[in-house]
């Protein structure tokens, strides 16, 4: 079934289908802006863009295929992937610069809304047989002053063993690998998955060509994502990574940070693995 998967789920594909959410994710959201705002922040990024022209005296023939590969990335729907792989990760760190509480990172495109709501004790949707290391992923949310937050709701999504998300990839149940979990009246959780593979952003499309013509690599590491709520508190969106994974140093979209690496380690019966992390939220 991997070689299956590995030929349809193309750039294009997934590009699609990341550009859809978004939209409509954004047909709900208000989308008045400041105009004193879009005037200072679209004035200085053209200008940066100017004086990248200027520095590196940028010719006709360049400027060209700059416009051709912009044209082709909103047509392979990948605009999504490219903001989310080299913006996202700044436009985090500003957003986020004085929480208190648990280290934030990238949402990334292949978030989806309304999974499955589960119990404390949770298991993953996933397939009979699901490939890959089982994990116990385990923890406690409280609040910065550290009462303990009942029901909070951890939503969870991954990669599978091969590196597809599903609705991003054919041939993946729909919620295969996510869910919402709600904490019991302590604020712990228990979820029971499989750890994730690294793997490489699509690299058939536009944002490959990029990644090609400058001699970059693809991949990203091994992460869990998730966001965590409670009543009263901010959201936190996160991404956690595994000691030691392949490009855990390299992340192509630079999301990694040092607070957020996961260290899991065998369970007693020795089928797979355990990590304990807890979640600290702000108050809003």
């Amino acid at each position: 079934m991997t070689d299956i998967i590995a030929e349809q789920a193309t750039a294009a594909a997934s590009g699609a289908a990341a550009t859809e959410r978004f939209r409509s994710r954004q047909q709900s959201g208000s989308t008045d802006a400041d105009t004193k705002r879009v005037d200072t922040l679209a004035t200085d990024i053209i200008s940066a863009v100017h004086d990248v022209v200027r520095r590196h005296k940028v010719t006709y023939a360049e400027y060209d295929a700059l416009k051709a590969w912009l044209i082709q990335v909103g047509q392979d729907g990948e605009w999504p992937l490219f903001l989310d792989v080299w913006v996202e990760h700044v436009v985090e760190e500003v957003a986020n610069e004085n929480r208190a509480g648990s280290k934030g990172t990238i949402e990334g495109p292949y978030y989806v809304p309304d999974a499955p709501r589960l119990a404390a004790e949770a298991t993953l949707p996933m397939r009979d047989g699901e490939e890959g290391t089982p994990l116990l992923f385990q923890g406690q949310v409280t609040s910065v002053d550290g009462t303990p937050l009942s029901g909070a709701v951890v939503e969870i999504w991954h990669a599978d063993n091969d590196g597809y998300y599903s609705q991003f990839a054919p041939g993946l149940p729909e919620w295969n690998l996510r869910g919402a979990v709600a904490a019991d009246e302590t604020g712990h959780f228990w979820i029971n998955t499989i750890e994730p593979a690294p793997y490489q952003i699509p690299t058939d499309g536009s944002c490959g060509r990029l990644i090609a013509a400058a001699g970059w690599h693809a991949w990203r590491p091994a992460h869990l994502h998730l966001k965590v709520s409670a009543p009263g508190h901010q959201l936190i969106t996160t991404q956690l990574y595994f000691q030691g994974g392949s490009h855990v140093e390299d992340d192509i979209a630079q999301a990694v940070k040092p607070e957020l690496i996961l260290a899991p380690t065998p369970v007693a019966d020795g089928k797979g693995n355990e990590v304990t992390y807890d979640f600290v939220l702000d108050k809003e």
